[in-house]
């Protein structure tokens, strides 16, 4: 039989692909070997599509050292997400990245008589494959006739994990999906750092140096790692992560495929998750770690759990059971050696029991196990049963199910400010019995509190009659002066500043100018007809928002009495929630709930920001704004029609769900009136 001539549709694939190139590349056939190449005159393209392009190129404006790479195609500040032979550069200003005779993608030197890189697969010939640069920045060899993909760069990545590009573990072949950090700015070799699967004990996601953990991402806790409190469900990515015999992975897909995002790797061993903004024409961090003290791994030895919030003490503690290997040491802040446990003889006796530490990045799980079927109350029983086990907590948050066991040392504990998971350490009768002592006895401010108030309460009972009759009539005085009537909307008890309703606690006036840092201008969220919004946290860390009405503002006050008592009788997940309110002569505040993403109009005219509203999440929030009026219309206990419902009083949470703020001009109905009279124009 005649040899068969090279198959032109191998020729067409790659004129196709390089199509946009125009004279910079030749296309050669040679005919001796079944050789396509493509052969580079210059830092010029190999192949384009509308996100990424395939091409030479070199760093620092210089002419080489020269790699060929992948990178965006529409971003004008050149940003590298593969590199082929990072560690192989070419020091000549041509070369040739050719598919050879075997099948295989290939760097030549100029003299194609030294292979700098290559796919390295095994195929019987060139007429068999074609090569791909696809849409999501993955160049891939592809067998014709079953359209596998034999080779892909997804599967080696470097330094950038992008959407659709895995991070895991295949385990029944080994092969590893991980990143690594270029060695410098200029030098894209494979640097000191990694971030890689570990699929020991419980699997768990760790940024190396070298062969050492730098730090812990952590376990897969159902929606994200336990490391990462930031990480929550995201209008943005659709993330899938797999565990079951075949693979261990992780993958984030996106919503909408015009956010260009990804998170780096970079030389200095820092992770961040970037997206480009085409307002400001650059790449913008919204995370990145480590950053904290308590991130780097193992900070304060075994045992111990990193609090670096409690800003009083020494931010290493020793879990509940557990105390100092030396005093010493840790009278100088130094938690070398960590902590040991208490009285080790006493453990695996009756009286047993565990103490809840909240709100941690529970231990690492290499050295733990894991049954997700098995329930918490069942969980707890089996950590009882086993001598060994000294701490045990859920598998995944969402549910509440899962059993994670450790045994021995527990390692590279630390606590969060306002999330994390549930660690229930292991201790011995006497331990639990002083937990157990501790928790129910009073603690210092309340018998403060009580101290002070029943001085203060003997004080006025030896005070004369006359002294008490006159505080008591300028009580009732200016409860008549705050006291009203809402007319058209609502007949509510007088409104007293100080009475405590259970349903709407009252706020006192320092606690809210602690928690904006005295209403400070950086604090401010904005500003409406009858005053400010200003951002606070109070002292346990929750985050608050405060409307202030104006003190010049006489037609706001009217608005404020209908909004505090009426929206503390709603209770919908699509209205904002109100968490209290404080009077205090001339000031009038209402506490509402933190939202972030704050309102919906700030999307809407924002052009970047309205970019990230696809279709899917502009219905969801018309849902949630519909499911928030009908409940307010029929659904609710009194019947209310809000009155200015607008753009600006729809406010979105952390994951863009819908919240309808603002019922200053709110008006009830009888639950069998359907018309009624206002006596003045209100709302829009």
């Amino acid at each position: 039989m005649n040899p068969l001539p090279p198959k032109p549709a191998v020729f067409l694939l790659l004129l196709f692909s390089v199509i946009f190139v125009g004279t910079h590349f030749s296309i050669a056939i040679d005919t001796s070997n079944s050789t396509i190449q493509i052969i580079n005159d210059g830092d010029h393209l190999v192949s384009t599509n509308k996100n990424f392009t395939l091409g030479f190129f070199s760093l620092n404006n210089s002419t080489t050292p020269r790699y060929v790479g992948i990178w965006y195609s529409q971003i004008p500040q050149r940003t590298i997400v593969w590199v082929a032979n990072r560690n192989q550069p070419l020091n000549d200003t041509s070369g040739t990245f050719a598919l050879d005779r075997h099948g295989n993608v290939v760097l030549f030197t100029p003299t194609q008589t030294i292979s700098l890189w290559s796919t390295n697969t095994t195929i019987q010939s060139n007429d068999d494959v074609s090569i791909e640069l696809q849409n999501t920045g993955n160049l891939a060899l592809i067998e014709r006739q079953s359209e596998k993909v034999i080779w892909q760069s997804f599967d080696y990545p470097s330094h950038v994990f992008l959407p659709y590009m895995k991070l895991g573990l295949n385990r029944q072949t080994g092969f590893s999906w991980f990143l690594t950090s270029w060695k410098a700015l200029d030098d894209p070799g494979t640097g000191n750092f990694s971030c890689r699967i570990d699929p020991t004990g419980y699997p768990q996601l760790i940024l190396y140096k070298g062969n050492v953990p730098r730090w812990r991402v952590g376990s897969w806790t159902g929606e994200k790692w336990s490391g990462v409190p930031e990480m929550t469900r995201s209008f943005i990515f659709n993330t899938t992560y797999i565990d079951n015999i075949q693979e261990i992975s992780i993958t984030d897909g996106v919503t909408d495929d015009t956010v260009l995002t990804s998170m780096t790797l970079d030389e200095s061993g820092l992770l961040h998750r970037s997206t480009w903004s085409e307002q400001d024409k650059k790449w913008k961090d919204y995370w990145w770690a480590p950053t904290e003290w308590c991130d780097t791994y193992n900070q304060c030895d075994p045992n111990t759990n990193c609090d670096q919030y409690d800003t009083k003490q020494f931010y290493c503690k020793c879990l509940p059971g557990f105390e100092p290997r030396s005093n010493q040491s840790w009278l100088l802040n130094n938690p070398s050696g960590g902590c040991i446990s208490k009285r080790p003889n006493a453990m695996c006796r009756s009286g047993e029991g565990f103490v809840k530490v909240s709100r941690v990045k529970v231990p690492d799980t290499s050295m733990a196990s894991a049954d997700l079927s098995m329930s918490l109350e069942a969980c707890a029983q089996a950590c009882l049963n086993d001598c060994n086990c000294t701490a045990y907590a859920s598998a995944n948050e969402l549910t509440g199910s899962g059993c994670v066991m450790w045994h021995g040392d527990l390692i590279d504990t630390r606590t969060f400010a306002n999330t994390g998971q549930d660690l229930h350490v292991r201790v011995d009768a006497i331990e639990l019995a002083q937990y157990t002592q501790n928790s129910n006895r009073p603690s210092t401010k309340k018998v403060i509190v009580i101290v002070v108030v029943s001085f203060v309460a003997l004080v006025l009972l030896l005070t004369s009659l006359v002294y008490l009759w006159k505080m008591a009539r300028k009580r009732r005085e200016r409860s008549r002066s705050l006291s009203y009537d809402l007319g058209d909307t609502l007949n509510p008890n007088e409104f007293d500043e100080s009475r405590t309703n259970s349903d709407l606690p009252i706020f006192d006036l320092l606690t809210i100018a602690k928690a904006t840092d005295d209403f400070s201008l950086n604090n401010k969220l904005g500003k409406g007809g009858f005053g400010a919004v200003y951002k606070g946290k109070l002292t346990n860390g929750v985050e608050i928002a405060v409307k202030r009405l104006a003190k010049n503002s006489g037609q706001g006050v009217e608005e404020f009495k209908n909004e505090v008592n009426l929206i503390a009788k709603l209770q919908h997940r699509n209205l904002v929630k109100i968490l209290g309110y404080c009077v205090k002569n001339e000031e009038k505040m209402i506490v509402y709930e933190y939202l972030p993403n704050k309102s919906l109009d700030t999307f809407i005219f924002d052009d970047s920001k309205r970019a990230l509203l696809n279709w899917k999440k502009r219905f969801e929030i018309l849902r949630g704004i519909a499911r928030g009026i009908l409940y307010l219309h029929q659904d609710s206990r009194l019947k209310i029609i809000h009155r200015d419902l607008k753009t600006s009083n729809i406010l979105l949470d952390v994951d863009l769900n819908p919240k309808i703020a603002d019922f200053g001009m709110a008006r009830i109905f009888g639950q069998d009136q359907n018309q009624a009279n206002t006596n003045r124009i209100v709302g829009t």
